[in-house]
Parts: C-alpha cells; sequence; structure tokens
C-alpha cells in the first residue's frame, strides 16, 4: 500500500516514525511551511519536515489546499505533486490544514485521522489542552475515516487512556502520539484486507476543542484553584499560563492545590498568602494555589524557591494582592 503522510507537529512526527519503522516509505508528505520560532525567530522546519528530510522523503508545503482560496497556486502545484504520488491511503495527524474534497477523494482509499480524542467528544484543534482543563478522567485516540465535516468521520478504531492528575498537555500528548503511532501501523494491513468496520459517530456527547487563545493563558485568581491548576497544566507548553507582578507578566508552568478551602474564607482572591518558607502561595476564588514552577521574561524556569531569592522575598508578602484581570 502506497501511504502517503500530513502532519506537521511532535505528535505527527510520532506517528511518520511508526510508519517507517514498519517499512512504510511514504511517496510524499505534506506539511505545513516553515515558521519563524525561536528568540532569533528564524525559519525553522516543522517536526515532521525534519524527518522526512532525513529519510530522504519527497515533501511538499502548500500553504493552501484549497482551489478557490488565497492561495490558489499552492493547492494546484500540491495537487498535481500528490497525483503524482499516487497514494492509495492519505494519513492526517495534526497537519493544521483543511482538506478539501479533492483531496479526500484522491487516494483509493481515502484519508484516515489519528485524532487525540475519544470521538465525538472534543472534536476540533485542541482536544489534549481542553481534556485537561475540563478535568476529564480519561481521553484516547481515535482512527478516523476522513470526510469534509470537521473531526465528523466514521470510526475505524478507538483506544482510551486515564489522564494523570499531574499530566501537562506536553506529557499526555506525548504517550497519546505513541498511542496512535501503534494503533496505525496495526490497523494499515487490516485496512487493506478491508477487515476495518466503519462506525457512525454517535450524535450524543459531541463536544468542541476550539483553537487555544493566547489571551486565555492570563490567570483569573477569582476562578477555583481547581480550575486554574488544570488550565496551568492544560497550556503547558503553550501558550503558557501567566499572571501580573509588578510591570511583568510571569509564566506559571506547574502548581499545586492547597487544601483545605477554608485558608481562603474572608481573603480576596488574588491575595498572597503566608505559607511554608519560600513557597509562593496565591488565595483563589476557592482553596489556594501553590505556584511551584515560574519564569520572568527573558529568564529561565525556576522554581519558587529561586524566584522568591531572586526577586526578593521581601517585596513579596503576605496579604500583596495580585492584579485580577479586568
Amino acid at each position: 500500500m502506497r501511504v502517503a503522510f500530513a502532519g506537521t507537529p511532535d505528535f505527527a512526527r510520532v506517528a511518520l516514525q511508526h510508519l517507517l519503522d514498519a517499512g512504510h516509505l511514504p511517496p510524499l508528505v505534506l506539511t505545513q511551511p516553515d515558521r519563524p520560532a525561536g528568540r532569533g525567530m528564524k525559519l525553522q522546519a516543522s517536526a515532521v519536515k525534519q524527518l522526512a528530510l532525513a529519510y530522504g522523503l519527497g515533501v511538499t508545503q502548500p500553504r493552501s489546499l484549497r482551489l478557490d482560496g488565497k492561495y490558489p497556486e499552492d493547492a494546484e502545484a500540491a495537487r498535481d505533486v500528490l497525483r503524482a504520488a499516487r497514494p492509495d491511503l492519505l494519513v492526517v495527524a495534526a497537519y493544521g490544514l483543511i482538506l478539501p474534497q479533492w483531496v479526500l477523494d484522491l487516494p483509493r482509499l481515502g484519508c484516515l485521522n489519528i485524532h487525540g480524542s475519544l470521538l465525538p467528544r472534543w472534536r476540533g484543534a485542541a482536544p489534549v489542552q481542553r481534556a485537561i482543563e475540563a478535568g476529564d478522567t480519561q481521553t484516547g485516540i481515535t482512527l478516523m475515516q476522513m470526510d469534509a465535516g470537521l473531526d465528523t468521520g466514521d470510526i475505524l478504531q478507538m483506544r482510551a487512556i486515564d489522564i494523570d492528575s499531574g499530566d501537562s498537555s506536553a506529557s499526555l500528548s506525548a504517550r497519546l502520539a505513541e498511542l496512535g503511532g501503534r494503533m496505525l501501523v496495526e490497523a494499515l494491513p487490516m485496512l487493506a484486507r478491508g477487515e476495518l468496520r466503519r462506525q457512525v459517530q454517535p450524535t450524543q456527547g459531541v463536544s468542541y476543542a476550539h483553537k487555544i487563545d493566547k489571551a486565555e493563558a492570563r490567570i483569573d485568581w477569582r476562578h477555583s484553584a481547581v480550575d486554574i491548576e488544570r488550565r496551568v497544566r492544560a497550556f503547558n507548553p503553550f501558550p503558557v499560563a501567566s499572571f501580573t507582578l509588578g510591570s511583568e507578566q510571569v509564566k506559571l508552568w506547574r502548581a499545586a492545590v492547597v487544601e483545605p478551602k477554608a485558608v481562603v474564607a474572608g481573603i480576596n482572591a488574588g491575595t498572597l498568602l503566608a505559607g511554608p518558607d519560600m513557597v509562593l502561595r496565591v488565595a483563589c476564588g476557592e482553596a489556594a494555589l501553590d505556584l511551584l514552577e515560574v519564569q520572568r521574561p527573558g529568564g529561565r524556569k525556576m522554581a519558587a524557591a529561586q524566584f522568591l531569592q531572586a526577586q526578593g522575598a521581601e517585596l513579596l508578602v503576605p496579604g500583596q494582592q495580585l492584579p485580577l484581570p479586568a
């Protein structure tokens, strides 16, 4: 079977590596254009492109696949190379571009998507982040036959995993990527033999994982400590939760909920509390939060104790009020 591949970030790179390890050499790899990254904002190839080039695979990077869109010349060029590749199947994992009907129809066996949730829950762009943010205890991988809708295609296979209490989007995505890669290579022979049964997605339990907006990362201490801690994990490694301290936006990478809830009875949300030595504790709308790992602008991640020493503990005293979003 000739299996082409479309994907961009590390989640997709893992799936491509599993394909390669199983002996599949995609005749074509689609990935998003190089983007500026890092402090120097130099153009950087996607994780998928870097792996594909290391194996000598053909790579194309259209800005769009819509023939009637903003970049029709990109779409037409992509159509030409995809046709020339003659794929039986196109595997898609976190590609980042919408596939128009001409792409869905081109491979003999259509397009198979590796989606990081238990569909129909968390259709959309950010299923891992939204599952953590919502406090879900389970998620998983769905192998889906793609159609023109937003993650609405028939289910081919599905496997669940538990979401650990300390999971960040980074750690959970890594586990899901490995699961998705294994499921893919197991499913391909079954798909070739026509042994995969398609199941229409249920109409109940549909939810949408909307794309993460950087504005969501600003912490509102009026929320409960449980909700804030979930968001801290959900937004790690991007866009990273943050709060205002003086004139700076400080990133918060890890936090822990402090119980009992009575610890903040009668105290305004956002108030610094007295805790153990060298612990940065903040009252929330319900309960309190210990800030465990933080990062000042232009600095490195550090434990709260190091941050307090560097910042000057006398500048962060119990009773101090941290700003609240408007």
